[in-house]
């Protein structure tokens, strides 16, 4: 569900490359590609949130791709209708079993055996989502602030913005809108992390600033009952076998410290860190929260097996 800014502040270390992927029904998706394609390393996928794109993982996916020596590929997808993928001319297509089938053609298209998957609120859906469907496709799980019950708070304020925001006239302008949605869940966001989010929400598209996603997405939420989400605890239950790593911001509306706390009583094993002074989704930025991925990832990678993928 996340469409909360990304508030790292912090832009690409190392810039990764860009790859376009024919969907099942021809419209074209992007990604973002980190190290080499022969890398030995077990390859890391991210799947961002409801309206956010491939550029919140500037700062982990470098150094996921390379560390203490060993290269790994990263890649970072770009939901249909988000970022550098195309829009859908049918908006009824921006669903969750679309989307997951895009996420299956586009492992399928590069080659991605068995990964670990960072998923961001709504990538962490799909991430459970694929759990189900194609199981040996998955060797470990982060979920960034997402867990198999949404609550419903969180829903109405993300349905009470979604697809309306005001169009700033500037990115200081845009980043003041963001200020005042979201400060009582990010209250110690500086002003240079305020406009660093505001060029993630906002593009400049014909002398003119707009989202960096099809405002149609909002219709995505229309069918969702907002007072009574359904919960995935099979989805979650699928991911029994995996190592799994949930972050929680800590003022977060979406995923309860209760579900956190039933989450781990069914996963034995899953580790969790909790970001204080932040809301959803916590920034995937700072050396203790990266440095704690790229740790998760490496021991998946020490612990990985040769499964196929789908």
């Amino acid at each position: 569900m996340h469409s909360a800014p990304d508030l790292s502040g912090q832009g690409a270390q190392e810039a990764g490359h860009d790859i376009f992927v024919t969907a099942h029904d021809g419209l074209r998706l992007h990604a973002c590609h980190y190290g080499p394609r022969s890398a030995p390393g077990m390859p890391v996928v991210c799947l961002p949130g409801l309206s956010r794109t491939a550029a919140d993982f500037d700062a982990l996916a470098p150094a996921l791709a390379n560390h203490a020596g060993l290269q790994r590929r990263v890649i970072a997808i770009d939901s249909r209708g988000r970022g550098r993928s195309e829009y859908d001319s049918n908006p009824e297509n921006y669903n969750l079993a679309i989307e997951l089938a895009d996420v299956v053609t586009v492992l399928t298209t590069l080659g991605i055996g068995p990964a670990v998957f960072v998923g961001s609120s709504r990538g962490g859906i799909l991430t459970m989502l694929l759990g189900v469907a194609h199981p040996a496709a998955i060797a470990g799980v982060v979920l960034h602030d997402i867990g198999p019950v949404i609550e419903p708070k969180g829903l109405v304020r993300i349905k009470s913005y979604m697809g309306k925001l005001p169009q700033p006239r500037s990115f200081e302008e845009g980043s003041e809108i963001l200020r005042r949605l979201f400060a009582t869940q990010f209250p110690k966001a500086t002003t240079e992390q305020w406009l660093t989010a505001a060029h993630r929400t906002w593009q400049m598209k014909d002398d003119a600033l707009v989202p960096t996603y099809d405002v149609r997405l909002a219709r995505t939420l229309a069918d969702i009952d907002i007072e009574r989400p359904p919960p995935l605890w099979n989805e979650f239950d699928a991911l029994a076998g995996v190592p799994m790593l949930v972050i929680r911001g800590a003022n977060s509306d979406i995923l309860s410290a209760a579900t956190l706390e039933a989450m781990a009583a069914r996963h034995p094993g899953m580790q969790s860190i909790e970001v204080p002074d932040q809301g959803h989704v916590p920034a995937l930025e700072g050396d203790e929260i990266i440095s704690k991925v790229v740790q998760f990832v490496a021991a998946c990678d020490a612990a990985g097996s040769g499964k196929s993928v789908v």
